[in-house]
């Protein structure tokens, strides 16, 4: 199999074809030529105007609805919305029915996704049945093919437990996930504790609620080692804690999501269900932070922390709906409203080091992995754009920029 790209510019700093137009051949999933006018018989050309491709993008944290919520998203829907949508790899979180929370259940949802040009890694459950008892498995999990240890949007409440996660991950060289947030203080709170919340008369969930965990986890990863991965963080102050951990040569990484830096809580004004995500939408002060943490290095990846909710779910009161919007489809118009291209594809190629995934320079003689797409064209986010089953989308009625066309990897083409 011959596809062949025309005129295509590539973004990719770390390659000797950063920023120039050229024409890529690949066959079988390999590269074989980069260069100018590729007159060759192909069994695919793909010839868009304003043709860019650059390095597979990763996203550390998607929820799909198989197994158990099928109703939600399947794994095979989610990996075609993901293509789509310009991802070469996820990491599936383990919120499912039941939980992935042995090999069996890491290595069944792996075969599902075998052979699709998406790279599906699953992250396992740190606990068993994500109830914060007791310590799943997670070597097993990790031969299963895990990629990393978490209780999706729950926190560790026992330090003891993540204390021990730490020290026995170290055994095997494994990454432990800490959710940022303290229930005991955030309580029943649903949205960010601000003048907003007030008016409209919801229970706020305060900054100190993050911080506090993680301030928490830093003194135990300091007094265990081994490496821990704080996801969504959504506070100024959670900026600052990570950037002085980190200067203190602890091994931890975090990750923002990217409505985070996108809206505000005033977003809520009309109660729209969609905007209820967890970590609750913060403030202009907080964004302001998030962005400087994303370019200065302190935050390591971004996520469309992509989380399908059926409609049942979603179009209730505010108080009864479930937390969470998906993301694949708007992340990259999302972020270049207020990224260059250039650090747009840096920061979704950013995290693969991290979780131990291969980051594939784009040269010949590396097998393909890639992602395609048109930057700069303004249009508003609808339905119309939404590959997943479940429509929640925080992005819906706004504006963003740039479309990703599909993605070409070893295992085949997608989207295009």
């Amino acid at each position: 199999m011959k596809l062949l790209l025309k005129s295509a510019t590539i973004i990719d700093k770390h390659s000797a074809y950063h920023k120039k137009k050229l024409d890529i051949l690949i066959e079988n999933g390999i590269i074989i030529k980069i260069g100018n006018d590729i007159s060759t018989k192909a069994d695919k050309v793909i010839s868009e105007e304003n043709l860019h491709v650059s390095r597979g993008w990763f996203d550390s944290s998607v929820s799909f609805g198989e197994p158990g919520f099928e109703e939600r998203e399947t794994i095979a829907n989610g990996l075609d919305t993901a293509a789509k949508s310009g991802f070469t790899s996820i990491a599936l979180n383990p919120n499912t029915f039941p939980v992935l929370d042995n090999n069996g259940a890491i290595t069944s949802v792996k075969s599902k996704a075998a052979h699709h040009p998406v790279k599906m890694f699953p992250t396992g459950a740190l606990t068993i049945k994500s109830e914060g008892v007791d310590l799943a498995e997670l070597y097993d999990m990790k031969q299963g093919g895990a990629i990393a240890f978490g209780d999706y949007k729950r926190a560790v409440k026992n330090p003891n437990l993540l204390k021990i996660a730490l020290q026995y991950a170290q055994n095997f060289n494994g990454l432990v996930q800490s959710f940022p947030q303290e229930d005991r203080i955030a309580g029943k709170g649903m949205v960010n504790e601000e003048q907003s919340s007030t008016s409209l008369g919801l229970k706020g969930i305060p900054n100190l609620a993050e911080e506090l965990q993680i301030t928490r986890d830093l003194y135990l990863l300091e007094y265990t080692g081994g490496k821990l991965h704080i996801p969504t963080i959504s506070t100024k102050k959670s900026v600052s804690l990570i950037n002085e951990a980190k200067k203190k040569g602890l091994d931890v990484s975090c990750s923002v999501a990217i409505h985070n830096l996108i809206f505000t809580d005033e977003l809520l004004q009309d109660f729209d269900t969609n905007a209820k995500v967890l970590p609750p939408l913060r403030t202009k002060e907080d964004i302001k932070a998030l962005i400087k943490g994303l370019k200065d290095g302190t935050i390591d990846m971004i996520t469309s922390d992509h989380t399908p909710i059926d409609t049942e779910h979603k179009k209730v009161e505010f108080d009864n709906a479930l937390y969470g919007s998906i993301g694949l489809e708007s992340a990259f118009g999302a972020l270049s409203t207020i990224f260059s291209t250039e650090e747009v594809i840096e920061i979704l190629s950013k995290g693969k080091q991290i979780f131990g995934l291969e980051d594939i320079e784009i040269k010949e003689g590396n097998p393909a992995d890639l992602s395609l797409f048109i930057p700069n064209e303004k249009y508003e986010f609808n339905e119309a754009h939404i590959f997943s089953t479940s429509t929640n989308s925080i992005f819906k009625g706004h504006q963003i920029k740039g479309k990703a066309l599909g993605i070409i990897t070893k295992a085949g083409d997608f989207g295009l």
